[in-house]
C-alpha cells in the first residue's frame, strides 16, 4: 500500500527544486505525494533561513504538524526537516522540538532514503548535516516528475561572496557548478515530460563555471546558447544573479538569442557606496549601473528587478536617499524589498549601530511605495499590446488562468482553461499593480505529443 509524503517548501526556488528532487528520492520507498499532512506518513518541511521570521515559522508549523502526529497514535508519522534552516540549527531543531524525526541539509537529502530507515530501526532522530566531497548531484536519479510547462533545473549552488548579511555560504556551501552534459540531460528530460520554459537556478546562478564537452569551463552565456538548441524550449530564464558576474559573454547571450527572456532579477540590495562596502557586495552603484547599460546596450527591451535591504547597520537618511536615487535611474519593473534581519553567525549580525525598527518601518514603506509605482508604470505601458503568455495555473475565479509574460507580470484571462500549459498570444485589455488582464488571440506555438499529454491531464 503507497505510503503519502507532504512536503511544505519555503523561500526559494531552489528549495522547490529541491523538494521536487526529494519526491523523486522517495517515490522507489513506496511515497507517494500528497497535498496535505493530515493523512501523511512522512512530512518533510523544505525551510528557508535567510530571514528570522521565515526561521520562526519553520517551528510554529512543526508545532501543528506535532499536534497531527500526536492524534494518530495507531499510524506512525515521521516529521523531517529539510533546507537551510535544519544546516543552520541542527540539533537544536530536535532539542526544541523533539518529536522531529529527521534532520537533513541541503547538500545531504540525498540520503533521506537512509535517514528514514535509520529513524525508524533506532527510533531516534537521525541528522546529515554534511558537505560530501561528492556531490549530491552525482547521487540523484534522472528527473522523472514532470514540473509542468515551467520547469527550474540546478544548475550551480552555493555562494563564495560572503556579503556580512547573508547565511547562503554557511548553509549551502562554497560554490558549485554541474556538468554541462548533466545540465542538458536533465534539460532534455524535463522538455521530454513537458516542460517549454526552462529556468536555470544557483545561489549564484552567473558565476557558474561547469565542465563542458570540450573539457573546458563553461560560462552562463555559453551554456545558455547549448540550452536554447534543444528542440521544444520556447522560453529560457537564470535566477539569481550578482552584478559582478555579469560578463560580456552573458550579455551577449541576451542580445544573440530571443527565448532567453528579457526580463533579469539583479539584485543589488542598496544604493550607497559605504552600505555596499560594510555588506561585503565587492560592487558600487556606478558599477551596477555600467551593468545595466551594457544590457539594455544588447537587448533595448530588457527589464529589471531587484533586491534591497533596508536600515542594513549603520545606515542613514543620506545612504537611503542614494538607494531612493539608484531606483529611480534604473526604473525597476519589480522589486523585493525587506528590513535588514540579523542572521546568527554572519558578520552583520555583531555590527554596532542597528537602525531603529521605526525608522526600519518608514524607509521600507518609502522604497516599497516607490517601487510599486514603478511597477504599474511598466504594467501600463502594455495597455492595448500583445503580449506571449504561459499559462501555468488557475486563477482565483472558475475558468481563470493566470500566466507570465516574457517580463514575468502576471496576466490572466476568463474563460481560458483550455489555455492551460500553452503559450498563447494575448491581447492586454486592463494593466493593474500587480497584474495584467488580457484576451486570448490565438496559440502562439503548437506542443509536441508529449507536452499535449501533460497539458491536458496535468
Amino acid at each position: 500500500m503507497a505510503k503519502k509524503l507532504y512536503i511544505k517548501t519555503y523561500g526559494c526556488q531552489m528549495n522547490a527544486y529541491d523538494s521536487v528532487r526529494m519526491s523523486e528520492l522517495l517515490a522507489p520507498m513506496g511515497y507517494e505525494q500528497t497535498d496535505a499532512p493530515d493523512h501523511a506518513d512522512l512530512v518533510i518541511l523544505n525551510t528557508c533561513h535567510i530571514r528570522e521570521k521565515a526561521a520562526e515559522k519553520v517551528y510554529s508549523d512543526l508545532g501543528r504538524m506535532r499536534d497531527i502526529k500526536q492524534s494518530r497514535p495507531e499510524q506512525k508519522m515521521l516529521i523531517g526537516v529539510a533546507g537551510c534552516v535544519a544546516q543552520a540549527e541542527g540539533e537544536e531543531i530536535v532539542s526544541r522540538a523533539p518529536y522531529v524525526d529527521l534532520v537533513v541539509g541541503p547538500q545531504s537529502y540525498q540520503h533521506l532514503p537512509n535517514l528514514i530507515r535509520e529513524t525508524i530501526r533506532s527510533n531516534t532522530a537521525a541528522i546529515n548535516l554534511a558537505f560530501p566531497e561528492i556531490s549530491k548531484f552525482d547521487q540523484l536519479t534522472e528527473a522523472t516528475l514532470t514540473q509542468g510547462s515551467s520547469a527550474f533545473v540546478s544548475i550551480q549552488e552555493g555562494c563564495d561572496k560572503f556579503c556580512t548579511f547573508c547565511v547562503v555560504p554557511y548553509t549551502r556551501g562554497a560554490e558549485y557548478s554541474r556538468s554541462v552534459r548533466d545540465v542538458l540531460e536533465e534539460t532534455r528530460k524535463l522538455v521530454d515530460l513537458g516542460a517549454i520554459e526552462i529556468t536555470l537556478l544557483g545561489q549564484n546562478v552567473n558565476a557558474y563555471h561547469g565542465i563542458g564537452m570540450d573539457g573546458k569551463e563553461w560560462g552562463l552565456g555559453k551554456l545558455i546558447r547549448e540550452v536554447a538548441k534543444i528542440q521544444g524550449i520556447k522560453r529560457i530564464r537564470y535566477t539569481t544573479s550578482h552584478p559582478n558576474d555579469v560578463d560580456d559573454e552573458l550579455i551577449a547571450a541576451h542580445g544573440d538569442i530571443e527565448i532567453l527572456m528579457p526580463m533579469l532579477h539583479l539584485p543589488v540590495q542598496s544604493g550607497s557606496n559605504k552600505i555596499l562596502k560594510a555588506m561585503n557586495r565587492k560592487h558600487t552603484a556606478s558599477d551596477y549601473l555600467v551593468v545595466i547599460e551594457k544590457l539594455r546596450a544588447a537587448r533595448p527591451d530588457i527589464q529589471f528587478s531587484s533586491d534591497f535591504i533596508v536600515g542594513f547597520p549603520g545606515e542613514t537618511d543620506t545612504d537611503f536617499e542614494d538607494t531612493l536615487r539608484l531606483v529611480e535611474t534604473v526604473g525597476f519593473t519589480q522589486g523585493y524589498s525587506f528590513k535588514f534581519s540579523p542572521r546568527p553567525g554572519t558578520p552583520a549580525a555583531e555590527k554596532a549601530q542597528q537602525v531603529e525598527e521605526a525608522v526600519l518601518d518608514a524607509r521600507l514603506q518609502t522604497l516599497q511605495n516607490l517601487l510599486a509605482v514603478q511597477q504599474e508604470k511598466f504594467n501600463k505601458t502594455k495597455l492595448g499590446t500583445t503580449l506571449s503568455v504561459l499559462f501555468n495555473r488557475e486563477g482565483r475565479l472558475e475558468g481563470q488562468m493566470q500566466g507570465r509574460s516574457p517580463f514575468m507580470q502576471s496576466v490572466y484571462v476568463d474563460n481560458g482553461a483550455a489555455y492551460a500549459n500553452r503559450l498563447v498570444d494575448v491581447h492586454i485589455t486592463g494593466a493593474y499593480a500587480n497584474s495584467l488582464k488580457g484576451e486570448v488571440i490565438s496559440t502562439s506555438q503548437r506542443l509536441n505529443p508529449q507536452q499535449e499529454r501533460v497539458a491536458h491531464y496535468g
